[in-house]
């Protein structure tokens, strides 16, 4: 009788049912993970830059910041959470059962979804920023954004349930064997996916970035031209450097945003399954990488960021009164 050679299945003893292992070589996937832990650990770090920025310089909480602290929040459990176990999923056998997998699935679309619809309500609070300026303090002030934020929180979650609810009912009825953690939704939920988390998102950052751009640059026509009423040029003169510049720094936002989640919703669109190949994976991490990049574009945009990261960096964050520092 001929032996068979149970080395490369994942649970030996299990011979009818066991995966087989991840098929990288040793130092192949010890370079990858190296590599990618590290863009990991760069995106923990930077995100907890901004939350630690936002939640404790008093100058800094205001309703956009809040915002973008939200988005901070989610970006960070992206590196803190997804992207470990996403290498641990693609590059081990997944030894954390199915209850565990499920959970990481429900973590992957809260988290992004957030991060997501965090950079809509950053899109309408610039809107209204650049085409209402003297509306804005009263149309959004601190406690609607902080609701609009726990909304958006809810609802994603909300949502996320909703798509691991056949998992929740008998975890792990999808997998092929033992050892494997894969993702498949239902013909209906993946288009309610495609158009909440994608399709609706993407219309309305760009329609309201196509609004903010078009009154920008007549706002920038009029003042060049000295054609504008007192009343106009007092509105905007205190305001059009920093909301213009906080429309292109959304500008930014968005482009890094839409190339880093076009092509996996372009490969989810043509109905390819999503399992563990090298060309999902680097989707997948593409889809991730958003959240390291958007801390680097405040850097880049926002001076008081990196005010900020010097305080906290040089410890004189633990100083008396460090919160009432001033950045802007």
């Amino acid at each position: 009788m001929e032996i068979q050679d149970t080395s490369d299945l994942c649970f030996p003893h299990l011979l009818n049912s066991s995966c087989r292992k991840p098929t990288l070589h040793w130092s192949e996937a010890v370079l990858l993970n190296s590599v990618l832990l590290f863009i990991s650990l760069i995106t923990v770090v930077l995100n907890l830059l901004i939350i630690i920025s936002v939640s404790h310089f008093r100058q800094l909480h205001t309703p956009t910041n809040i915002l973008l602290l939200s988005l901070g929040v989610s970006d960070f459990f992206v590196g803190l959470l997804l992207m470990p176990l996403e290498i641990y999923r693609f590059t081990f056998c997944w030894g954390l059962g199915d209850v565990m997998c499920i959970f990481f699935y429900f973590l992957i679309n809260t988290i992004l979804g957030t991060s997501i619809w965090n950079i809509v309500l950053i899109s309408i609070d610039r809107y209204v920023a650049i085409c209402y300026p003297l509306h804005y303090p009263t149309r959004i002030s601190l406690t609607r954004v902080k609701y609009c934020v726990s909304l958006c929180w809810f609802c994603v979650s909300s949502c996320s349930l909703l798509y691991s609810k056949d998992e929740l009912i008998q975890p792990g009825w999808k997998n092929t064997c033992i050892g494997e953690c894969t993702f498949f939704i239902s013909y209906n939920l993946g288009t309610f996916d495609l158009i909440f988390n994608f399709i609706l998102p993407v219309t309305t950052i760009i329609v309201l970035y196509l609004r903010v751009f078009v009154v920008a640059v007549s706002q920038a026509r009029a003042m060049r031209s000295h054609i504008t009423v007192a009343t106009f040029h007092s509105a905007t003169s205190a305001t059009k450097k920093s909301e213009l510049k906080a429309a292109r720094t959304l500008g930014v936002l968005v482009v890094v945003y839409l190339a880093c989640f076009c092509p996996y919703y372009c490969y989810s669109l043509v109905g390819i399954s999503l399992t563990n190949t090298p060309y999902s994976f680097s989707l997948f991490f593409l889809f991730y990488a958003n959240s390291c990049l958007n801390p680097v574009i405040y850097a880049l945009f926002y001076p008081w960021f990196r005010k900020a990261v010097k305080v906290i960096v040089t410890l004189q964050i633990l100083q008396p009164g460090s919160h009432e520092a001033k950045l802007l």
